[in-house]
């Protein structure tokens, strides 16, 4: 009989938790931990099903998710962790969950105990960014900039209430933030790409409930040498070549979009990534569109942890 994997939620009550065990609906290969609710945050308890446990997704703030991975017993050398906070995402010690980055991104994940799922504006950048510096198109010292714009579940239960309820005038429109350069991602958007400084990010969080679009410009100028638009989409398709859930789509195709506006929930619910590659031989522009609860948190984590258990990446995926 095949292993039945034991896996517990830490936190199964946020935004992601919630995504990841609606994924698992139908799967016959897990077997659920779960924790009483009066007891959620009760230390002891958390601490008695993350060892008891195969596999442990942590769906926590960062302080809580490094605190849960301090209650891991010393001599416990099965239990494997998934984060999906920013606590572990540049760590070194811990491998990055992006497996079509690269080969020995996806071989890691395959022996990995301690996995950091990217962050969904991060999966958007990197996913653009990453294998134009890996092919030294993108010099590491270019000044690069990053638009995202994103639906309001990214923004956890607080905004969603807010977004859902009663809400001020100024929140039928799109919202820039982190305007002092202090977004959370930022620091794995440099550290994952090898970047030899942050880029400048303008997030934005708009009235619909998930999906994005993560943008980046480029002046063609100012890399290792002038490479046309259809160069720069030759280089992403074969990055990309044979992956299931990232598409570069056809040179220009964002342009030919209905009444040519790019969308970005048309991948809600999925944990999809298509990439288009648009512009000219002066200025580029590369964007991203994925689902922020999908290939950018909880589809992202299933899809790493179905690799760590050696099976189909695909499963409950598709």
């Amino acid at each position: 009989m095949d292993k039945k994997y034991k896996i517990f939620i830490d936190g199964a009550e946020g935004t992601t938790g919630l995504q990841i065990h609606e994924r698992f609906e139908g799967r016959t290969d897990i077997e659920l931990l779960v924790i009483d609710p009066e007891l959620r945050k009760d230390p002891e308890e958390r601490k008695r099903l993350i060892n008891e446990s195969d596999i442990t997704f942590l769906c926590l703030p960062d302080a809580a998710s490094r605190e849960a991975v301090s209650f891991i017993n010393e001599d416990n050398d099965h239990t494997k962790i998934i984060d999906a906070s920013t606590a572990h995402r540049t760590n070194p010690d811990w491998d990055y969950g992006f497996p079509e980055l690269s080969p020995q991104h996806r071989e890691a994940l395959k022996t990995s105990r301690r996995v950091a799922v990217p962050g969904c504006y991060a999966s958007g950048f990197i996913s653009c960014v990453y294998p134009l510096v890996k092919a030294g198109v993108l010099p590491a010292d270019y000044p690069v900039v990053c638009h995202g714009v994103s639906g309001y579940s990214g923004g956890g239960k607080k905004m969603i209430a807010v977004l859902e309820g009663d809400k001020p005038e100024e929140c039928y429109s799109p919202r820039q933030y982190a305007l002092g350069q202090t977004h959370k991602h930022q620091p794995e958007m440099q550290k994952i790409c090898g970047l030899e400084y942050k880029p400048v990010f303008n997030p934005i969080v708009d009235d619909y409930y998930n999906g994005m679009v993560v943008s980046v410009p480029l002046h063609t100028r100012l890399l290792s040498k002038p490479y046309t638009a259809e160069e720069i989409h030759e280089i992403m398709s074969r990055h990309y070549e044979g992956q299931t859930f990232v598409k570069v789509m056809e040179f220009g195709a964002a342009e030919t979009c209905p009444d040519g506006f790019l969308p970005s929930n048309t991948l809600a619910g999925t944990n999809q990534m298509q990439i288009f590659v648009c512009g000219n031989d002066e200025q580029v522009l590369i964007a991203s569109r994925l689902d922020n609860l999908g290939k950018g948190a909880s589809g992202a984590a299933v899809q790493c942890m179905n690799i760590m258990m050696g099976i189909d990446e695909t499963t409950g995926l598709l």
